[in-house]
C-alpha cells in the first residue's frame, strides 16, 4: 500500500525549455482518448510530449473514462497503454474529483494525474535532469487507512430548476418549466434515491380568422425512488417505486412497486470499462386514467414482469452498448413489449471511424390509450399518445481523417 501511495504522489515539475509547437523526435507521442476532457488545455499545459491524432503512431495511448460518485463528484480512471517500444508497460491511475470542484479545478487535477502517469515513460526518452519529482504524501497518507466520518452519512441532496424557458412571438407563446429534488445515498453496500419532479409545458397559438387560440397544457409530475443492496461482486437486489401523473399519456395517477434482481458477468468494480448484466423485475401497478381506455377501463390493477440483458464495453478501440428487453402483463400475455438497441462507435483503422445507433421496439402494451377519436390538434401538439405497433430509429456516421499525425498546435481564435 505504501508503494502505491508513493507512485500516486509523484508529480513531475518540468524544468525544460519552453516547448514549441513543432514535434521533436526525442519526445513521446501521446494519443488522448477521452470524451469529456479539455483537450486544448491538456496540450497547452503538458508540453513535454507530442500529441498525435490517431493511436497508431503513438507511443502511449491514454484512455480516460469516469463514473459519477455517490457524493455527486467524479472518479476518473486513466489507463496508460504503452505501444511500440513501450508495449509491455501499462498501468492505471484513479483520480476522484469532489462535486464542489470548479471546472478549472477539475481539469487542473486531471492534468496533474496525466503528468504523473506520463513521467515514467518520458524519463526513459528525455534527459533526466529535465524533471524533478516531488512526493506529495504526508497527512493524506496517514488518513488513508482511517474510516471517514461523514456527518451526512453519505446522503447528498440537490434542488434544481433545470429548465425555465419562455418563447414569445406575435402569434405564438411557449413556456416550459422543469424542477425537482434529488436525495441520494451511495455506499459500497447501498444505493438509495428519492426524486420528486415537476414538468409543465404550455403552448398557445393564434389562428388566423379565429377568435380562440389553440392551447396545449401538458404536465408530467411524479416521484422516482429505489433501494438497491449489493450482495457480492456480481449480484444485486433492488426495489423500485414510482408515482406518475401525466395527461398526455392519460395517467391521472399511476403507482408502481417493482422488486428486481441483477447479475453482472463481470465484477462491478470493472463497470467503468465493461459490464454484461441480466436483470429480472416483477412488479405491481395501479393505474387511474383521465379518460376511459380502449379496453373500457377507468382504472385497473396490473402485474408486469420484464427481463433485460445489456452489455457495455469501453475500450481503446471504441465503445459498444446494446441490449434486449422483453416484458408482458401477467393478466394477458398478449399485452407485451420487446426492445432491441445498439450503440456502436469503433475505430476501424488509422483515421477511419464508424458509429451507428439503432433502436427497435415491438409495442403491444399501450393499456392507457384513451377511447375515441384523436383530433388533429392533439396530434400536432402531442397532447395524446398515438397507437402504434412498432418504433424504429437508426443513425449512422462514417468519418475518415488523414494528413499530419501531430496535434500539438492550439489555436483558439474565433
Amino acid at each position: 500500500m505504501g508503494l502505491l501511495l508513493v507512485l500516486l504522489g509523484l508529480t513531475p515539475v518540468i524544468q525544460a525549455q519552453e516547448a514549441g509547437d513543432s514535434p521533436k523526435s526525442s519526445e513521446l507521442s501521446v494519443y488522448i482518448d477521452c470524451q469529456s476532457c479539455d483537450y486544448d488545455h491538456i496540450r497547452r499545459e503538458i508540453t513535454f510530449v507530442n500529441y498525435v491524432r490517431d493511436p497508431k503512431p503513438a507511443d502511449i495511448h491514454l484512455f480516460i473514462t469516469f463514473v459519477n460518485t455517490g457524493g455527486g463528484g467524479r472518479q476518473y480512471e486513466l489507463s496508460f497503454i504503452g505501444r511500440r517500444e513501450f508495449k509491455d508497460i501499462e498501468y492505471t491511475l484513479n483520480h476522484v474529483v469532489d462535486r464542489e470542484a470548479s471546472a478549472d479545478e477539475r481539469r487542473e487535477g486531471l492534468n496533474e494525474v496525466i503528468e504523473t502517469g506520463l513521467a515514467g515513460y518520458a524519463i526513459q526518452v528525455s534527459e533526466p535532469s529535465m524533471f524533478r519529482l516531488e512526493y506529495l504524501g504526508g497527512e493524506s497518507e496517514q488518513r488513508s487507512d482511517q474510516e471517514v466520518e461523514d456527518p451526512w452519512n453519505y446522503w447528498v441532496f440537490e434542488i434544481y430548476a433545470g429548465s425555465l424557458q419562455l418563447d414569445l412571438e406575435s402569434s405564438q407563446k411557449e413556456f416550459d418549466s422543469r424542477w425537482g429534488f434529488y436525495a441520494d445515498h451511495v455506499t459500497d453496500e447501498w444505493k438509495i434515491r428519492i426524486r420528486p419532479y415537476f414538468n409543465y409545458e404550455f403552448v398557445e397559438i393564434d389562428r388566423e380568422g379565429k377568435d380562440e387560440p389553440v392551447t396545449s397544457r401538458r404536465h408530467r409530475h411524479g416521484i422516482n425512488s429505489y433501494v438497491i443492496k449489493s450482495l457480492n461482486d456480481h449480484w444485486s437486489l433492488g426495489v423500485f417505486g414510482d408515482y406518475l401523473t401525466r395527461n398526455d399519456r392519460n395517467y391521472k395517477h399511476r403507482f408502481r412497486l417493482t422488486p428486481g434482481i441483477e447479475y453482472n458477468i463481470f465484477p462491478y468494480q470493472k463497470a467503468t470499462r465493461k459490464s454484461f448484466t441480466f436483470t429480472y423485475r416483477v412488479g405491481y401497478a395501479y393505474a387511474d386514467y383521465y379518460e376511459k381506455t380502449i379496453f373500457q377501463k377507468n382504472s385497473e390493477h396490473l402485474v408486469n414482469q420484464e427481463l433485460t440483458a445489456s452489455v457495455r464495453i469501453k475500450q481503446p478501440w471504441g465503445e459498444v452498448q446494446g441490449g434486449v428487453e422483453g416484458s408482458h402483463y401477467l393478466h394477458d400475455f398478449a399485452q407485451r413489449r420487446a426492445e432491441m438497441f445498439g450503440d456502436v462507435s469503433i475505430r476501424l483503422t488509422e483515421g477511419l471511424s464508424l458509429s451507428f445507433y439503432t433502436r427497435l421496439e415491438m409495442i403491444q402494451d399501450q393499456l392507457s390509450l384513451p377511447i375515441g377519436e384523436t383530433s388533429l390538434e392533439d396530434v400536432l401538439l402531442q397532447q395524446k399518445e398515438l397507437a402504434t405497433d412498432f418504433s424504429i430509429y437508426g443513425a449512422i456516421s462514417l468519418s475518415y481523417t488523414f494528413g499530419s499525425d501531430f496535434a500539438n498546435v492550439v489555436n483558439t481564435r474565433f
